[in-house]
């Protein structure tokens, strides 16, 4: 499929710039017989240097006492070998180049080289000893006994080595001394043996330890590696959308973000809203499998459609995010080529579908200089393309600009609701997933105003923190939820959902403590559940507004998990007893990768001593599978939509009875 011109690199490329500040695995270890190899190479000149010495001295002393042969041209030979052999240990190497098979070779033929020398040096040292008198004798064994300690050091990295050099030397030197009958000299053979063998364990003990660090190492180096990959892949799940690898709605906003820092310094762009239409009724029709293939297919083609100067992102469901560098003009022919893009048939199963696709762009500054205004106005151009022009694009303008401000309606009408009248709560169970017996509730608003109709509890909260209402209107649901409470079965934990504005308000927690203190409600049947969007703008001062409301006995819930890149590193630091799994795991459930993934976060929060809810359970199948993963209790539509205390009370009722 040939790219958009605006779209020269794949988007995948783009991504690439979350991993950056990650840190490195570090330099590669070397295997244990590389490392005994070139630590033995420093030692090999020394000890070949030490024999070339203590050989030439004692020849030196022996010439006119022994044949010249013996005290001139077969010590000749043996330190003429030494000699070649520490020319050849100096010669410099490239260490990079040194492999495990080379270097175990190498260890081989010092092996062979140490039983070959030790021979004919022990050999010629005892063919000398039969000439001379007292002093050249006291000289042979001198010979002997600091040549073998100083080869036995120098062989440290290379303990069988030494061992043999040891036992062949003063193994026949002892013989040689007992041969001899006199017992001065067989008592200094065997202490000099006795000290070769102390010498042996020293060195011994200093090889284990330099192979226990050589393995701690390697073992650390597997767990540097193994943790990198963890942050590589947390990065990726943080930004990516697992559905349909496309960058997800966090990703999307951090490059906003980064593009609106830049200021007056910050290329020309547009940003868009794409919604599919008709994408409902395929999933009604078909099942949600196949409606996620259609988002799989769907998701690959504006993947290969995207690059640097076109991001492309899943917000969720069936909506895309775009940011587009370049012109209005040129953002919505990118638009338009795009949704004719995700127009073109795809085929499931046996069938072959298509949908719509419609979209909204608004242009920077002109349409906005923030994320939040910039994002509002690709929507409601969206809105207004749903209404309007389904299946094409329709940019902001002065006009749209005219119909967003009936949005002041809506603060107004806020600004003027008798919120204790008005406000309503619907309650979704949670049930323990084997016996489906309900454990509590989540409470979740609902507004119905008398001027401007139903509002989706997500615009009211963000009207509300618009308008500085926050506190209020958490509050007002707070009451409800307590007035409620009281109607639950004993032991029901309850579910109460904090904003971001709630937590970082010391205010909002204050108030919420003096109302459970006040009700007398058991707290510790109640959850307050945050997100993680709750901990960014001040880490500190959540975690301190989360202990207050833990130490009133409450419980407290994170929202979500596994959606936050922070999530995995801050759970021990946060007062946490409960986490919920984002619903968008429960759509991995269908395929072998996404199951396991899942079970790995339900192994870390078992690790974690932390009860855990699989949330967005929509059909059997998943709720069996959340099951088999070791899942205890489950929320979702599959199980309960979310209703009125009383409906939901006798509805679960009639099904404990059935």
């Amino acid at each position: 499929m040939a790219a958009h011109p605006l779209a020269v690199e794949r988007q995948a490329e783009s991504l690439t710039g979350m991993q950056a500040g990650l840190p490195s695995e570090g330099p590669v270890r070397r295997p244990l017989p590389v490392e005994q190899f070139l630590r033995l190479r420093r030692q090999m000149p020394p000890m070949y240097l030490i024999l070339t010495m203590n050989a030439a001295t004692l020849a030196y002393t022996h010439i006119g006492l022994a044949p010249r042969w013996l005290s001139l041209w077969l010590p000749a030979g043996l330190i003429a070998m030494c000699l070649l052999r520490l020319i050849q240990w100096l010669r410099p190497i490239d260490e990079t180049r040194v492999t495990e098979p080379s270097a175990t070779k190498m260890l081989r033929t010092i092996e062979s080289m140490a039983a070959v020398l030790s021979v004919g040096f022990v050999s010629w040292a005892l063919a000398l000893d039969q000439y001379g008198g007292a002093t050249e004798h006291g000289h042979v064994t001198v010979f002997v006994a600091i040549t073998v300690m100083g080869c036995i050091f120098c062989l440290t990295y290379l303990p069988r080595a030494a061992h043999m050099v040891c036992y062949i030397v003063l193994g026949v030197f002892l013989t040689y001394c007992l041969a001899r009958g006199t017992i001065t000299l067989a008592a200094m053979a065997l202490n000099i043996l006795l000290v070769g063998l102390v010498v042996l364990k020293v060195l011994r003990d200093s090889y284990g330890s330099f192979t226990a660090l050589e393995d701690s190492q390697d073992a650390l180096q597997q767990e540097r590696a193994a943790a990198q990959r963890l942050a590589e892949e947390n990065a990726r799940l943080a930004h990516s959308d697992p559905l349909t690898g496309l960058p997800n709605r966090r990703y999307f906003f951090a490059r906003l973000d980064t593009l609106l820092a830049r200021g007056d310094a910050a290329p020309h762009f547009c940003i868009g809203v794409m919604d599919l239409d008709r994408f409902k009724p395929i999933n009604d029709v078909h099942g949600h499998a196949q409606g996620d293939r259609l988002l799989q297919v769907i998701g690959e083609r504006l993947r290969e459609a995207s690059g640097p100067d076109a991001v492309i992102a899943r917000l969720g469901g069936d909506e895309f995010g775009l940011i587009i560098e370049g012109t209005l003009e040129a953002a919505e022919t990118m638009g338009t080529w795009l949704c004719e893009l995700v127009q073109q048939p795809v085929p499931l199963g046996d069938h072959v579908v298509s949908v719509g696709c419609s979209g909204g762009l608004a242009a920077w500054p002109e349409a906005g200089t923030r994320a939040h205004d910039l994002f509002d106005r690709a929507d409601f151009a969206l809105y207004h393309a749903k209404k309007a022009r389904r299946g094409g694009i329709v940019r902001f303008s002065a006009d749209l600009e005219r119909i967003i401000r009936s949005e002041q309606a809506l603060e107004a009408a806020l600004q003027s609701a008798d919120l204790k009248r008005e406000l309503a709560m619907v309650y979704q169970p949670i049930v323990g997933t084997r016996t489906m017996a309900m454990v509590g509730v989540e409470a979740l608003a609902r507004w119905e105003s008398p001027t401007i109709g139903a509002v989706p509890a997500e615009q009211l909260f963000a009207t509300a923190e618009r308008l500085g209402m926050a506190r209020t209107v958490t509050l007002a649901a707070f009451d409800r939820v307590l007035a409620d409470c009281t109607r639950l079965p004993p032991q029901q934990r309850l579910s109460f959902n904090l904003a971001p504005t709630d937590i970082a308000d010391p205010g909002t927690v204050t108030a919420l403590i003096e109302r459970i203190t006040r009700s007398g409600m058991a707290a510790q049947h109640l959850v307050f559940e945050i997100t993680e969007t709750s901990l960014i703008s001040d880490f500190d001062g959540a975690r301190a507004a989360l202990k207050r409301l833990r130490a009133c006995g409450a419980m407290i819930a994170l929202d979500d998990f596994g959606t936050g890149y922070s999530s995995l590193s801050t759970l021990h630091m946060l007062p946490i007893d409960i986490i919920k799994i984002d619903r968008s795991f429960a759509d991995r459930l269908n395929d072998a990768e996404g199951r396991r993934l899942v079970r790995a976060i339900f192994n870390l929060t078992r690790s974690l001593n932390l009860e855990c809810v699989f949330e967005g359970i929509e059909t059997e199948m998943q709720l069996t599978e959340a099951t088999l993963a070791g899942f205890h209790y489950a929320q979702g539509y599959y199980i309960e939509r979310p209703l009125a205390l009383d409906a939901l009370l006798e509805r679960r009722a009639k099904r404990t009875a059935a």
